[in-house]
């Protein structure tokens, strides 16, 4: 029997097939789904489903259909898809879905995203606890949830309308010629790069696209999809410049984050990224707000000011940046794990979209990449480090009695800040028993030095 409290996280539905879930929970994750959309009032008759290039994805996504029908509502089967594809046909159509994706996790897991019409987050303080709950009821009673006369469910391919979607957001029409390397990681970048960018179902862009890893498979028999680990990165770093490429993007499994790497083969840092962003949509958005969360560089609310923004900055996490965007009508949302927020996406997330920008400004001048990401790296970062500790509060306590004078912010773990402009987070993980730690400082010697002193403290 499936615990439902094992599998339902912060933000959706993850674990292993099938020791912590199979396709009878994925039923009654569906019926329970439709039930609180129909108990809510959410307009619309239809779900939306779509699945990633996990072998598990069309058998649990299909399970999930019976238990959405067998509680009236029709079924609209997007087959394979990014996550940014579902959310673009959430709000296109204005239809609640259900991404079945582990994202970057390995091949054994897999999950679930869902969102209500217009591409809403469900989260556990939006409607996930209670999915959960009326799941594991279901489960608990042993019992079919099909009905008898189900609703139907019928195909649609959204694919080719994504795509030209995208290039109606970003013209890359009239941009000089680039040479792109793309590294798919097996996973949906291969699906959908050759629709958006390629002239698969559009005409040709003025881009050359080298690719790697295209071929859809679930196994990722190449390197794990998850670009935030430097190592996953290593195969782009060395292409781009066996190619002599003028950038290099990376895609995580359901495509929905989007890493660059310069001519050089070195990484450009999704805070770099979010202020280029940032820069782009205030242009044509003046005195916008601008959400950032706390990990990214302080570059990013100077530079968000600068071209005459409002910076706001929240929590870490999905749920905290597309609710903070919806409260402030916020232009753009960027995170410093390279998810990266749009209004004119229904406030959702899109990997794709920020690549496209950032495609659009390094094609616009004349210069290469690495001089243009400089005018957005202004300090030095210490990337994400995370450590095992016994006692999560424990720990940061003792590290924050060190730093007496320091200034302290708690908006999301312990932020300390310095008068020179270097600052540091500590703060814990929420599903493991890891706390993790960023820095930031003026200078590459002055954050080594801040980072390896309070590392120091908290493994000791």
């Amino acid at each position: 029997m499936s615990d439902l409290s094992q599998i339902v996280k912060a933000y959706d539905v993850r674990g292993t097939v099938p020791d912590q879930w199979d396709e009878r929970t994925a039923e009654a994750l569906g019926a329970a789904f439709t039930q609180v959309l129909n108990d809510s009032g959410e307009p619309g008759d239809a779900v939306l489903i779509a699945h990633d290039m996990r072998a598990t994805g069309p058998a649990l996504a299909s399970a999930f259909a019976t238990g959405v029908r067998a509680e009236g509502r029709t079924v609209i089967e997007l087959g394979l898809g990014s996550t940014d594809m579902l959310y673009y046909a959430s709000g296109a159509l204005g239809l609640p879905g259900a991404m079945f994706t582990a994202s970057h996790n390995p091949a054994q897991y897999n999950g679930i995203k869902m969102c209500r019409s217009g591409a809403r987050p469900i989260g556990q303080d939006s409607g996930l606890a209670d999915i959960r709950d009326r799941a594991q009821a279901l489960l608990d009673a042993g019992e079919r949830v099909a009905g008898e006369q189900p609703a139907p469910a019928r195909r649609r391919d959204l694919l080719p309308d994504y795509a030209a979607h995208l290039r109606k957001l970003v013209d890359l029409s009239s941009i000089r010629p680039l040479k792109v390397v793309v590294d798919a990681g097996n996973g949906m970048g291969g699906y959908t790069v050759p629709t958006v960018l390629g002239e698969a179902a559009l005409p040709a862009l003025p881009l050359e696209i080298v690719p790697l890893y295209f071929e859809l498979d679930g196994t990722f028999p190449n390197h794990e999809a998850n670009p935030l680990d430097p190592k996953n990165l290593v195969d782009l770093q060395r292409a781009v410049v066996a190619h002599s490429a003028d950038i290099g993007l990376a895609f995580d499994g359901d495509a929905d984050r989007c890493f660059v790497v310069d001519e050089r083969g070195e990484p450009v840092s999704p805070s770099a990224i979010t202020a280029l962003v940032a820069a782009r949509e205030l242009a044509k958005h003046p005195g916008s707000t601008v959400i950032h969360n706390l990990i990214t560089s302080r570059a990013v609310p100077e530079i968000i000011r600068e071209h005459g923004g409002q910076p706001v900055v929240t929590r870490v996490g999905h749920s905290f940046i597309k609710a903070e965007m919806a409260r402030t009508n916020a232009v753009f949302g960027g995170e410093h794990s390279a998810h990266y927020y749009f209004r004119d996406f229904w406030f959702a997330d899109t990997g794709m979209l920020a690549a496209m920008h950032t495609l659009a400004a390094l094609g616009e001048q004349s210069q290469p990449l690495s001089i243009l990401a400089s005018i957005y790296e202004r300090y030095a970062a210490s990337g994400e480090i995370n450590s095992t500790v016994a006692d999560q509060a424990a720990k940061v306590a003792e590290v924050r009695a060190a730093y007496p004078d320091a200034e302290v912010d708690e908006l999301d773990g312990l932020t300390l800040r310095f008068p020179d402009g270097a600052w540091f987070n500590l703060r814990p993980s929420n599903t493991e028993p890891l706390l993790r730690l960023n820095v930031e400082g003026p200078t590459e010697e002055r954050m080594i030095a801040l980072r390896d002193e309070v590392l120091e403290r908290v493994r000791r």
